[in-house]
């Protein structure tokens, strides 16, 4: 079926695709295998999830081993978005851009070691939760899901959809829009019927074919362009025929600062204030607070496999510079008048978008470099990377919203109502993914790496200084955190209004635009606003009265090995004691051992229909669980929330975590 729709969908596009895409037979089976295997995998593991209780579809039963959290952890994060935006952005401005991954490496280690073991002596299924517990109420949770779930779809859901319509455009010729909607089905479908378990070991698999296809293609590229040495003479003097035709002394001209991570404050795509710092900021708030990520080290076993996992993505994130960076950088010196077209004319025959055509320097690579067969596995692997980032997504925002606001709306919603809930919110998030596509493309200067970096610039500042206050600094309040965090994003929001307004010109053009955009670098701007958040934070917290101690238990840095018992933040807090029991009741189950029969008496006369609906909104199981004693509770309670470590895993995760942050440093100084 697969197959025919390929073919179909191929034949009514033919003229969009470019010059020597046209795959061959080979390409299209290496292809189709791929996406049927992923399903297979998906399928097998929804069949072992735990899908109809919270924690075992959003948290995967909180059972997963260190290596599989690493994996998922770094290919959620490098999906077609970050091939396609982190090669194009290179392309353009040379390899600058790898200071996102270097920093990512700093700040996974951050996840591991500092907020991990505040998410977990807290006991929370989500990130927003956490600033339920820490500060009492409703509001605060529900306004950081909300803000959460926007960003997450304008800056990683939509950017993720897009960079799959550029592969599939640029290799296949498929109309976008029906692309988009079949690719969406094949994540949604193991993502809806599995729950995290399915994404979790279909990211471990894809990893496999990810780096395969990339480390082919990085090599090829290598040989192509003849080593370092060649590519530097190549790239400065990669000009596309429209500025050397014209005697234009600057336009798609590149800078000898492509050569450098580090570059004055003045520069237009990366100043040293906001690499340093900017990109600090916002990989902190992504990688240690973004609900998405953290999903996955809230599925370990324990604190110890989650700072493994942790460590493992943090090794892996060195890949990129030789993964995507010169990659993109070799494209650029092989086809510059494609992949540097300053025209709007050129760049809409080069790719379609007048904007620019940077994004297709890694798609345009594969197609041109790589022979038959394997051209088919590198595409199948950009989109297993594509695939594994969408079933991210999905599972994560589809948890926020049944947890932190169905939750709140139905308070006595059953398990089964929210997982459900949690299946029909992953179907209405795809759809309007797919709207806000033709909005990315016209944006900004065409680079999705930019666009990406830019939304979260201008909305995670607010929220990020709201769960560093809150863990931090004790004297912290609910109306400081939370008039602090409304402020925050209204000035953000007023900033990314203004860039859709005020687009970016062409080269050449003049620049009327006003100063807080054309002047005000978007990562400059991002420090600026959390340095306000936190002062607005600081300020009403100081003149409102503070949280009792007692009730800050496990809560804060400072006290996080507490173990005594936590007085509620309001008297009505007792509903919180049901959400934990039905989490302990799902790990009794697994820390028993309990072998659970699926299937009732009468589970033979059920239609087909009847059992494919249990099977995907995982209500297979009728039976009632036995009730847990208020002692088994008690202890149950005290191991998952605690963060005590064996003395000698802790010693080998240090050590490693210190070797790694050397890495990193040595890294930055290195290209800098």
């Amino acid at each position: 079926m697969i197959w025919y729709i390929m073919v179909a969908v191929g034949q009514g596009d033919e003229d969009m695709a470019i010059e020597g895409s046209q795959l061959e037979v080979l390409d299209i089976v290496i292809i189709v295998l791929n996406f049927v295997f992923v399903l297979a995998l998906g399928i097998w593991a929804s069949s072992k999830a735990n899908r109809g209780s919270t924690s075992g579809y959003f948290l995967a039963g909180r059972g997963m081993d260190w290596w599989l959290i690493g994996l998922s952890l770094y290919v959620s994060n490098i999906g077609s978005a970050t091939f396609i935006g982190v090669a194009g952005t290179a392309s353009l401005s040379g390899y600058s851009v790898i200071s996102y991954e270097f920093t990512g490496l700093f700040c996974l280690l951050l996840l591991g070691f500092v907020f991990m073991p505040l998410y977990i002596s807290a006991g929370v299924f989500t990130v927003p939760e956490y600033t339920k517990k820490r500060f009492g109420g409703d509001r605060l949770q529900v306004t950081l899901s909300i803000t959460s779930i926007v960003l997450a779809i304008l800056a990683t859901l939509s950017s993720e959809m897009y960079a799959g319509v550029v592969i599939i455009e640029q290799s296949l010729g498929w109309n976008v829009y029906a692309a988009a909607i079949l690719l969406l089905i094949l994540t949604g479908l193991y993502t809806v019927a599995g729950g995290l378990t399915a994404v979790i070991y279909t990211d471990a698999m894809q990893s496999i074919i990810i780096l395969i296809g990339a480390i082919i293609l990085a090599s090829l590229a290598w040989v192509e362009i003849g080593g370092i040495d060649n590519l530097y003479i190549k790239y400065m003097a990669a000009v596309p025929k429209t500025t050397a035709v014209y005697g234009n002394s600057s336009c798609g001209i590149p800078q000898e600062n492509a050569w450098h991570i580090f570059r004055p404050a003045s520069d237009p795509d990366y100043p040293w204030p906001g690499v340093l710092f900017g990109i600090t900021l916002l990989s902190a708030y992504y990688w240690c607070t973004n609900q998405i990520l953290v999903q996955r080290s809230l599925a370990a076993k324990n604190i110890t496999h989650s700072k493994a996992g942790s460590i493992m993505a943090a090794y892996l994130k060195l890949l990129p510079m030789v993964l995507m960076v010169f990659p993109g950088m070799v494209s650029r010196a092989l086809f510059p008048d494609e992949i540097a077209c300053q025209s709007a004319e050129a760049c809409e025959a080069a790719c379609s978008n007048p904007a620019g055509c940077s994004d297709i320097a890694y798609p345009k690579l594969v197609l041109e470099l790589m022979p038959v067969g394997i051209k088919g596995l590198m595409l199948a692997a950009m989109l297993a990377a594509l695939m594994s980032s969408l079933t991210s997504i999905f599972n994560s925002l589809s948890s926020l919203f049944a947890l932190d606001l169905w939750s709140k709306y139905r308070p006595d919603a059953t398990e089964l109502e929210l997982t459900i809930v949690g299946r029909v919110v992953t179907v209405i998030i795809a759809i309007i993914s797919i709207l806000w596509l033709p909005v990315i493309q016209v944006f900004g200067s065409g680079e999705l790496f930019v666009y990406i970096q830019s939304m979260t610039s201008y909305l995670s500042p607010p929220m990020f200084a709201v769960y560093s206050m809150g863990m931090f600094w004790e004297r912290t309040t609910e109306p400081g955190a939370f008039y602090g965090l409304i402020l925050g994003a209204i000035i953000g929001l007023v900033r990314l209004v203004l860039d859709f307004v005020y687009t970016t010109p062409g080269c050449g053009e003049f620049d009327d635009r006003p100063g807080i955009v054309k002047n005000f670098h978007y990562l400059h701007f991002a420090l600026v606003l959390y340095a306000i958040t936190i002062m607005l934070i600081g300020g009403i917290s100081l003149m409102t009265p503070p949280i009792p101690s007692k009730k800050l238990v496990r809560l804060t840095w400072w006290t996080r090995n507490d173990m005594s018992k936590r007085e509620p933040m309001e008297p009505e807090e007792e509903g919180e004691n049901k959400d934990e029991s039905s989490e302990l009741q799902d790990e009794t189950e697994r820390e028993k051992g309990r072998e659970e029969d699926e299937e009732d008496d009468d589970e033979e006369n059920k239609s087909i229909f009847r059992k494919c609906f249990n099977f995907v909104c995982g209500t297979t199981s009728t039976k009632n669980e036995p009730e847990l004693t208020e002692e088994e509770k008690q202890a149950l309670l005290e191991k998952m929330t605690s963060i005590k470590e064996e003395p000698f895993w802790e010693r080998v995760n240090f050590v490693n975590g210190v070797i790694c942050l050397g890495i990193g440093v040595f890294c930055f100084g290195f290209w800098g």
